[in-house]
């Protein structure tokens, strides 16, 4: 099995870094003003304004990557549930390049899920 010990390593890695820094750029906006991607009608339902709204999606994601990290059978369906409701968003903005983009992500967490089911541990 070492080809899926390979497999496995890199999807964890992966699904703990893309959450924990696109979680964290939700703060400092380096990488893109993230409340662009926020379609208008989820919009109307925020309690708070959309760069506040953002802040709490990074929390989100923040922790979405230690659980991946700490309990990936539980992690990896958490971020790939994540991942497919913000592309159900994008497709409601219309920003349906990106949405493609995170289903295919998507996918590749919930692999990461099935994967965990063959490990005792979660080592990487």
């Amino acid at each position: 099995m070492p080809a899926q010990n390979d497999v496995y390593g890199i999807l964890k890695i992966t699904y703990i870094i893309l959450p924990l820094l696109a979680g964290l750029d939700k703060f400092f906006n380096f990488l893109v003003p993230w409340q662009i991607y926020l379609s208008p009608q989820i919009r109307t339902f925020l309690p708070l304004p959309a760069p506040t709204f953002m802040i709490f999606v990074g929390i989100i994601e923040i922790l979405a990557a230690v659980l991946v990290w700490r309990k990936t059978q539980i992690g990896a369906y958490v971020v790939a549930v994540w991942l497919f409701l913000v592309a159900l968003n994008l497709i409601v903005l219309g920003a349906y390049d990106i949405a493609v983009r995170d289903l295919v992500i998507s996918i590749g967490a919930y692999c990461l899920g099935r994967l965990a089911y063959n490990y005792k541990t979660d080592a990487v």
